[in-house]
């Protein structure tokens, strides 16, 4: 199968590449620059210049591809209007060829749930930084019914190969651990590999349509907090308030202490996507953090 990837050079998109190379697919990648092609190209992923603002580009690859994975985000202002141009560019190619298209959404859209557990079927509240996301959700379900087969995945907070979200509590230079808050809320969380897991599960047998949370467990951000700590032997944890982390993190920290929690016991059930990393307080304690 020929896959196309945005965002293969970056966490989620690499992982689910090297995945798919592994099996046996060709992969293709969107590549931005020299160094994104050298990159790909190392990985065994064949690079494809363009930008998620040139839909030419993104028409080009689409149409040499039988499945497509849209996992980039520009990071900044551009968000909502490159998942725009890219699933729209996408969404034209594959009308009416039952071809698969995933679309890379995220845990924040659900905003907080508290105690409670949410499924699918969560009333949207999104935050404001994904607040674009919904829309383009409901777009990319809707292309079910033009014979695309689209399949939405909310990742939970990703982690492993030492990375992501939780590597921002490495210690600092005193020895402290820093966490923004109070450390009660929760975070949904997903290893990056079984998260690529999933994602080839999606493009071999999902249905059109189809919505997943992608979580393996919950977990209170202050045992995050102190399994840091003891992987990295650091000398203590730090709450940071809220209103002195907004100054240098902006709406990015009140993300951080959003209290949600969530299943991906669909995934599981649908799918048979069985989550298989360590948890995150084991990786942090004694693997991809502390390597």
């Amino acid at each position: 199968m020929n896959i196309f990837i945005t965002g293969a050079t970056g966490y989620i998109g690499s992982a689910i590449a090297r995945r798919m190379v592994a099996a046996g697919h060709r992969v293709v990648g969107l590549a931005r620059s020299e160094q994104s092609v050298h990159q790909l190209t190392n990985l065994g992923i064949h690079p494809h210049r363009g930008d998620l603002m040139d839909r030419d580009s993104i028409l080009f690859a689409a149409r040499e591809a039988d499945a497509a994975v849209h996992a980039a985000s520009p990071g900044n202002d551009s968000n909502c209007e490159a998942d725009e141009i890219t699933v729209a560019a996408i969404l034209d190619v594959f009308a009416e060829t039952g071809k698969c298209f995933v679309y890379t959404s995220g845990i924040w859209v659900l905003g907080p749930t508290g105690d409670s557990v949410a499924d699918e079927d969560w009333p949207l509240n999104p935050f404001d930084t994904v607040a674009w996301r919904p829309e383009i959700e409901r777009r990319v379900l809707h292309a079910a019914e033009h014979g695309v087969r689209t399949v939405v995945i909310r990742p939970g907070v990703v982690y492993g190969e030492g990375k992501g979200i939780p590597a921002m509590l490495r210690p600092r230079a005193d020895g402290a651990v820093p966490f923004v808050g109070d450390g009660s809320n929760r975070w949904p969380v997903v290893d990056v590999g079984d998260l690529a897991q999933l994602y080839a599960l999606a493009i071999e047998k999902a249905a059109p349509g189809s919505l997943f949370l992608a979580v393996s467990e919950n977990v209170r951000v202050r045992d995050v907090a102190e399994a840091m700590r003891e992987g990295q032997r650091a000398a203590r944890v730090e709450p940071i308030p809220l209103e002195t982390a907004r100054i240098r993190l902006g709406l990015f920290a009140d993300a951080l202490v959003l209290d949600q929690q969530a299943s991906g016991k669909l995934a599981m059930q649908m799918l048979g996507w069985a989550p298989q990393a360590p948890s995150l307080i084991k990786d942090l304690q004694a693997g991809s953090y502390v390597a």
